[in-house]
């Protein structure tokens, strides 16, 4: 049971039954392919078809958009599924459904019309386009411009660590379309088939590397009016709060890694023997089993606690920092751990222990970085004294 404003609750058939099938999903169509897909650095296209079947492509998209109409703590689930078996797959679906709950939040009817059901069905890949060189964690100092013309914008610069930029069917991208900060700032829905847009670089990563991060350029794109989501200038607003929401996604991708950890740290000190008896046996291993146990628990309340208030329509961006800031660190811990576990296996290719090491730092650094977690939390408590 998880507490939720005050009251305990517990996941529901229905969001049981949304893990469950996630889980079946990965365990078929990812697990046996996984290790290849990771050392060719494969992206898997076809497999978001077989997971828009499973209706995990468009889960929080209303089923008149064709979704699967499911809440966060569902999404929270699934995620955790998914990145239990991969990571990658995980945050690819992770970005391209915190784009979908921004067109259902600020979408005008033509956008929720154009975009909602393609997304669900998963003909569409949707990607996320927001830093730059000199504005990451300082996301509103981006300077990429977009002018008005007298049909639209035209829109110039360029971006980095675009996830799933070079796979996407739409991109949720910011550009400056006024004066300094973060008001002068707006989101557009740009198709990446419109002139002027070319993938520059494809980001060569340590982990992740089912996930696909590019670097786009934006040279005199023409784009209309109708293009820009939600209001001018409120492009940073929309994008931070995108990213709140994202944030839960990061958290459970956390949670799924740490999973995997405690279920491959469990088996392997279980069967391998040293001393005449299982690694297991020894207070050195069966603590640090002990504690990745615990701060998996730990995670998941945080986590789920932050989706349960989002479906309340209550306020959760100070929940969903904690969950990603608490997950992403145990995460990264742990893995470190479960490898020392596996030993000179833990360092090869022949356990999946080295590929969570890799994957579960970056968990501390994308949908904002662990210090930007603990400044917002901090300023819930102290205000700005700057």
């Amino acid at each position: 049971m998880i507490a939720a404003t005050g009251a305990q609750f517990e996941l529901t058939g229905e969001q049981r039954a949304i893990g469950a099938l996630a889980a079946e999903v990965a365990r078929r169509e990812i697990a046996p392919f996984v290790a290849q897909w990771d050392r060719d650095h494969v992206f898997p296209r076809e497999l978001y078809r077989k997971l828009t079947d499973a209706g995990i492509m468009g889960i929080l998209v209303p089923e008149a958009y064709g979704g699967a109409g499911a809440d966060y703590v569902s999404y929270a689930l699934a995620i955790e599924e998914l990145a239990r078996v991969d990571a990658g797959t995980a945050v690819t679906v992770s970005v391209h459904t915190m784009i979908c709950s921004a067109i259902l939040r600020l979408g005008s009817d033509e956008q929720k019309a154009r975009w909602l059901r393609e997304l669900a069905a998963g003909d569409v890949i949707a990607g996320f386009a927001l830093t730059e060189s000199d504005a990451g964690s300082d996301a509103a100092n981006i300077r990429a411009p977009a002018n008005r013309t007298p049909d639209g914008y035209l829109l110039n610069g360029r971006k980095q660590w675009c996830t799933n930029g070079s796979y996407a069917g739409v991109i949720m991208a910011m550009f400056r379309t006024g004066g300094d900060g973060a008001k002068g700032v707006s989101a557009f829905l740009i198709d990446p088939a419109t002139p002027g847009i070319s993938v520059e670089r494809v980001t060569e990563k340590l982990g992740i590397h089912t996930s696909n991060t590019c670097d786009l350029a934006f040279d005199d794109v023409a784009v209309a009016l109708s293009s820009r989501l939600g209001e001018e200038g409120a492009g940073f607003g929309n994008a931070m709060r995108a990213l709140t929401a994202g944030r839960i996604g990061i958290a459970a991708q956390a949670i799924g890694i740490l999973a995997a950890c405690l279920d491959e740290s469990v088996a392997f000190a279980k069967e391998r023997v040293a001393f005449g008896k299982p690694i297991g046996s020894f207070e050195g291993v069966s603590f640090k089993i002990a504690q990745m146990s615990t701060d998996l628990d730990a995670a998941r309340m945080l986590t789920y606690r932050a989706a349960a208030l989002a479906d309340a329509g209550q306020p959760f961006a100070i929940a969903a920092s904690k969950a990603k800031l608490f997950a992403s660190t145990a995460a990264r811990k742990h893995a470190a751990q479960a490898l020392q576990i596996h030993g000179g296996y833990g360092y090869t290719t022949e356990f999946s222990a080295e590929r969570h090491y890799r994957d579960a730092k970056i968990t501390e650094i994308y949908e904002g970085t662990s210090e930007i977690q603990q400044l917002v939390i901090a300023r819930s408590h102290l205000g700005r004294l700057d």
